[in-house]
């Protein structure tokens, strides 16, 4: 664990985040799921911290003034959706905005180049805002504003320092929120104590790295381990949205017609084509969803048919439509309606 830290979190500097991808699978092995967080927000806290003790005059005040405060609210409202919010789901589209920075890898330099320029006051406030909030929903934030710092134009010493300074407060709250939950224990605490030592070392050795590395080639390892992290994610949390709301495809085609439905928690999502009348979207819904004017003929037909059931048509640029199946000893009678 404790040499695993130290390379990790070499890997991290230079990339911009990605320490996670390699720990949490050894904390794994060795601890509960529900404290794993606590353990390694120990080590990244302590990581900032010391980053900044080596790298503090690198920071750049002006997008540490306007990330924080705006970061500070937001990381305690996504810690307190994540009661309500699936955050496998937040966590496949951060692994698109991950994967879409394949573009980047084929840039060169001087295209790099044009592209760095200082953003707004405003769009330092949003992502401030968003970085909290994904933090406090997921636990991670390191790769997915690396691009920002990268666009920013910031020297490689600059995004450490800057990075380290920004994030410090994000881990400090997350530590006091897993220590309300009650999700920690003395083996995390001790394991955490671990990765924090690790960390330190680490971020000294850093600095003796970084020389080493261009300009150009830190961006491309930085927008390389978004993709990789990115492509990485996307599986995993695909597959794990799969299993859990039990989503299933199907596809029947015939002469007239080809359908595909889509299974989801258990609702079936139909999508027709008609050469007639092209795309269609057709949901089941429940007697009491259909407009009141349709909830007469709804009871009407109840007392003529043995059961029936309801789907509701929606095509592009037309009303919403209504489709009754109406079974009756053996037969089924399809009746449309507006």
């Amino acid at each position: 664990m404790f040499s695993a830290t130290i390379v990790a979190f070499w890997i991290s500097a230079i990339c911009g985040g990605g320490a996670s991808l390699i720990l949490i699978p050894i904390l794994n092995l060795l601890l509960p799921g529900s404290v794993v967080p606590f353990s390694l927000t120990i080590g990244t806290f302590t990581s900032s911290v010391s980053r900044i003790a080596v790298f503090k005059k690198h920071i750049n005040w002006k997008i540490f003034f306007w990330f924080v405060p705006f970061s500070i609210p937001a990381v305690l409202l996504g810690a307190y959706l994540i009661k309500y919010i699936n955050p496998n789901y937040l966590q496949l589209i951060v692994a698109l905005f991950l994967v879409a920075n394949v573009p980047q890898l084929f840039k060169s330099q001087k295209a790099e180049e044009k592209e760095e320029k200082p953003y707004p006051e405003y769009i330092l406030a949003i992502v401030g805002f968003l970085a909290g909030f994904v933090s406090g929903i997921t636990g991670a934030i390191g790769l997915l504003f690396n691009r920002f710092y990268l666009k920013f134009g910031l020297k490689k010493e600059e995004i450490v320092a800057t990075r380290a300074a920004n994030e410090i407060f994000l881990h400090l709250i997350k530590l006091g929120i897993y220590i309300a939950l009650g999700l920690y224990s003395n083996m995390a605490l001790w394991l955490g104590l671990t990765i924090a030592v690790a960390t330190i070392i680490s971020s000294y050795t850093i600095q003796y790295i970084l020389p080493y590395l261009s300009e150009h080639v830190f961006r491309k390892i930085g927008y390389g381990a978004m993709v990789i992290s990115g492509i990485t994610l996307l599986v995993g949390t695909s597959d794990t949205i799969i299993k859990q709301d039990k989503i299933a495809f199907a596809s029947v085609q015939n002469n007239v017609k080809k359908e595909s439905v889509i299974s989801w928690r258990n609702t079936d999502l139909v999508l027709e084509y008609t050469f007639d009348d092209g795309m269609e979207i057709e949901r089941p819904i429940q007697s009491s969803e259909l407009p009141d004017h349709l909830q007469e003929k709804y009871k009407e037909l109840k007392k003529e048919y043995d059961m029936i059931q309801l789907e509701k048509v929606f095509v592009f640029r037309k009303k919403p439509s209504y489709e009754f199946y109406c079974y009756k000893k053996g037969q089924i009678t399809k009746i449309e309606m507006q």
